[in-house]
């Protein structure tokens, strides 16, 4: 069904994109920096609640794109177009939901979960949830759209509006920050605002006929029940696993924030770094969905198998080369961060940790489970997810870090076995073939 160009067309673009993501997102850290420590703060804290609130959009999207891929696959254009319609009706008004919540509860939602507050820092962080709140809408009307081109194999779209999106950005920052010297403001101002742009131009590509997915009537969605049905059988099992993830991730920096400044600093260059190592499998389990989805929608077992089987194989490469790359400059890399000795062996013990072992398995454990949940076996991987995430990387993250004493360390000893965990369950799973069940095959 793919050849090996078909595969790379759809790969390079996914890589790109998520490249430009992580980097962009450096970006901003950087140009709010000049507003003080107080405006960085307040941003970080914001943003640990906007990349949950984006992980359910993404989600959701992802079960948009399950369903449009397998009717691909089924040669079902126009009922793929029809789950389209439901896909954004969804998006939408979930995001306009949580965004009035967001707006109406901003400062008793960011009181419950960071607790108190600095005065200079709480005002910051309401500036920015309050203008990243009314992006909300916007952001999850371009991730839907962009799942369902990049689930037709159509990842070039998604990654040009990305491309003109985060340039758009950096030059509002530029321009905001410092033209207008409007600070934390000024950055969310430029996010809104391309977001608003990419948005609308995705709506407008997806309302083009001779596309192999197109809306009809764009403007005249009406929700229909049993499509419904489908996309949030997919949706909302990956949308609790997300927001568990992110929830873990969020509890695992507060226990580390426990063990003063030296780890904390070294955790968040670690963090950084391994941004960058676990982008090729990112890409990697956009591209799962789309292939593994079509090859169900096709009714061919053995294709599910064989692609699944190359994806990660591939993903496997490309996580090697990338981990490999990071190692071998760590050095040079870690210089940037002018770090004081203490912190900086630290942080090379800490990436060390994860790229070392990511070579090995962060594409089972990561990427795989993707494959399942294109099979419909939605319910496995969250179970698992949400189970190993808060047996092992939280609960040992308490007696290794606290309880033994070892820190960082141990919190990143405890991510590790959450690993393990999750490879060892997808494998079997995928090994004894139990998703066949789920996929009707």
């Amino acid at each position: 069904m793919f050849t090996n160009r078909d595969l790379y067309k759809l790969i390079i673009p996914l890589i790109i994109e998520q490249l430009l993501a992580v980097t962009v997102g450096m970006a901003d850290v950087m140009m709010v920096a000049t507003a003080g420590e107080a405006a960085v703060s307040g941003v970080s804290l914001v943003d640990m609640i906007n990349v949950l609130i984006i992980n359910i959009f993404a989600a959701l999207a992802t079960g948009g794109a399950v369903v449009c891929a397998q009717c691909i696959g089924r040669k079902q254009k126009k009922e793929a177009g029809e789950y389209a319609k439901q896909l954004l009706f969804i998006v939408s008004t979930i995001s306009i939901t949580i965004a009035l919540f967001v707006l109406i509860f901003k400062e008793p939602l960011l009181q419950l979960v960071f607790g108190k507050i600095e005065a200079e820092v709480m005002k910051n962080a309401l500036t920015y949830i309050i203008i990243s709140a009314l992006s909300y809408p916007f952001l999850a009307l371009y991730n839907g759209v962009a799942a369902l081109f990049r689930a037709i194999g159509n990842s070039k779209i998604s990654m040009k509006i990305s491309i003109l999106m985060n340039v758009l950005n950096i030059i509002g920052n530029a321009i905001f920050v410092f033209g207008f010297n409007m600070g934390v403001a000024g950055v969310a101002l430029s996010s809104l605002f391309s977001r608003m742009l990419a948005a609308c131009m995705m709506l407008i590509l997806l309302n083009k006929p001779n596309e192999l997915l197109y809306i009809e009537s764009l403007w005249k969605i009406r929700p229909e029940g049993w499509r419904l049905k489908r996309i949030l059988g997919i949706g909302i099992p990956n949308a609790l696993e997300n927001s568990m993830f992110q929830l873990g991730r969020v509890l695992v920096v507060s226990i580390i924030s426990g063990f003063g400044t030296v780890q904390i600093a070294a955790n968040a260059v670690a963090n950084n770094l391994d941004a960058l190592g676990c982008i090729p499998g990112q890409a990697m389990s956009l591209a799962m969905i789309t292939v593994v989805g079509q090859c169900v929608g096709a009714g061919d077992y053995k294709a599910v198998k064989y692609y699944t089987k190359k994806l990660l194989k591939m993903t496997y490469v490309f996580t090697i080369l990338v981990n490999a790359s990071i190692l071998i400059g760590l050095p040079f890399i870690l210089s940037i961060y002018k770090l004081s000795p203490e912190t900086l062996k630290l942080a090379t013990i800490l990436v060390l940790i994860h790229d070392g072992c990511a070579m090995l398995m962060w594409p089972a454990a990561f990427t795989l489970p993707n494959a399942l949940r294109a099979a419909n076996d939605v319910k496995f991987t969250m179970v698992v997810s949400i189970f190993s995430m808060w047996t092992f990387r939280i609960l040992f993250s308490v007696i290794l870090g606290k309880g033994m004493g070892l820190g960082a360390i141990g919190v990143w000893i405890a991510m590790i076995m959450d690993w393990i965990f999750r490879l060892t369950c997808f494998i079997i799973r995928f090994r004894r073939e139990k998703w066949r069940l789920k996929s009707g095959l």
